[in-house]
Order: structure tokens, then C-alpha cells, then sequence
């Protein structure tokens, strides 16, 4: 079995699948964890490899980064940003913006106003949004994953954005994390990076079948002498 951890927002979906085609044998198990607490998962072996928000603490790991996602601001659908396409951080310094505990952006100055409160986790944050408390500023992915009707986003064009990464304890590299890592980067079945069996042994018939005659085996009989060719019989 292999146990793979992933954070809100991201979607396993496609290396899951072909884990399936290729690893038809070894069962791989999802684990939702909050993104705070994949680290803790991976180093306490609740999981083999897992999906995480970077930055995360390192130390122990290792990690391979995947792609980097656009951040959008989530508001009401009255609010001012539905009238534009984009927005900036400047066009949000008069808005409340919520901060929750959770938040997986690495904020050098936080944007707009403190909101009243700080939520325990993202999706507590949005129900705060629909009241027309505030708004929020998370990764893409997190915005549709706590899509609502009553509520729309815009991209923040000169927002830090958020990271996603595959990451495992660097003492656990077993040969099912390396084959996950092969699916991940995109290696092939038959890479010569993935761990593929070796060539099959040439089969013995076709080595035979190559060897030369040994041993006068494989020579024609020489025709028999016809009676015109031998001398006359003694008398």
C-alpha cells in the first residue's frame, strides 16, 4: 500500500489514475490533512509522500517543486472587483481582509485592513465573506474548492503566490516513493529513469539459432560416388 497526504486545493486526481494503470497491484490510500499539518503526517510515517503548500519546514524532507498557482481575492458579488477583471494589492487598501490561521500565503505586509477576527481555517473565512464582512486572499485553487454562488474572484495580479510541492522523509525514499516521483516529473513506463525491469534474457532457440555449427552438424553428406567414377571391380 502507499499512502499519499494532499493539502485542500490540490488534485491528485491524474497521478492517481496512472498509479492505478502502472502499480495495478499496490493500492495507493488519499489522506486529507490541513495544510499545516502534512509535515506532521509525513514525519510520523501516517503517510508515504504527500502534496504540500510551500514553504515548508525542510528539515528531514525532501522536496520536489511542482507549479505555482494564481492568487485571486474572494468577495461578494456586489463588491467593486466584479466590475473589473484584475486587481491589485492597492485596490484592496480600503477592503477588511480576513487572515485565517490556515492561510498558505507568505505575507511580507498583509493587505487592505485587519479584519475583525482571524478564522481558524479558509473555509470558515469564506462563510465570513458571504456576510459581506470582508474579503479574502488565497491561491486559485482554494477559491473554486469553496466556490459559492453568492460570491465571485478576481486574480491579484502583484500578489505572492502560492506553491504547491511533492515532499517525503529523505530516510523513506522506498521504491514506491521513487515511483510516485516518476510519475510526478512525468517519466514514461519504460523510462530509463523509473525502476523498469531489466531487459528479458535473449531466449535460448534465438541464441541457438545465432550460434554457428560446431562439430561438422550442420555439414551435408558428401553424394555417394557413382560406379562410373570407381575402378573396375578386381576379378
Amino acid at each position: 500500500m502507499f499512502r499519499l497526504a494532499y493539502v485542500p486545493g490540490v488534485t491528485p486526481a491524474k497521478w492517481v489514475n496512472i498509479w492505478a494503470e502502472r502499480m495495478p497491484g499496490v493500492p495507493l490510500t488519499l489522506v486529507s490533512v490541513p495544510a499545516a499539518e502534512v509535515v506532521g503526517v509525513l514525519r510520523s510515517g501516517d503517510a508515504d509522500a504527500g502534496f504540500a503548500r510551500l514553504p515548508v519546514d525542510r528539515d528531514g524532507l525532501s522536496v520536489i517543486p511542482l507549479y505555482v498557482e494564481t492568487t485571486v481575492v474572494i468577495a461578494p458579488k456586489d463588491h467593486a472587483i466584479a466590475a473589473a477583471d484584475e486587481v491589485t494589492i492597492a485596490d484592496l487598501v480600503d477592503d477588511e481582509v480576513f487572515h485565517p490561521l490556515d492561510d498558505t500565503i507568505e505575507w511580507t505586509v498583509r493587505p487592505g485592513q485587519p479584519a475583525f477576527i482571524r478564522p481558524a481555517t479558509t473555509a470558515d473565512a469564506v462563510e465570513l465573506v458571504a456576510t459581506g464582512a470582508g474579503i479574502l486572499i488565497v491561491p486559485l485553487s482554494l477559491a473554486r474548492l469553496h466556490h459559492r454562488r453568492d460570491l465571485t474572484y478576481r486574480p491579484v495580479t502583484d500578489a505572492p503566490q502560492s506553491q504547491v510541492a511533492l515532499t517525503w522523509p529523505t530516510d523513506a525514499t522506498t521504491d514506491l516513493v521513487e515511483d510516485f516521483i516518476g510519475i510526478v516529473r512525468g517519466r514514461t513506463a519504460n523510462s530509463s529513469r523509473g525502476r523498469t525491469p531489466a531487459s528479458p534474457a535473449e531466449k535460448p532457440a534465438q541464441r541457438q539459432a545465432r550460434k554457428p555449427a560446431r562439430n561438422g552438424s550442420a555439414r551435408r553428406a558428401a553424394p555417394p560416388t557413382s560406379r562410373k567414377q570407381r575402378g573396375p571391380r578386381p576379378r
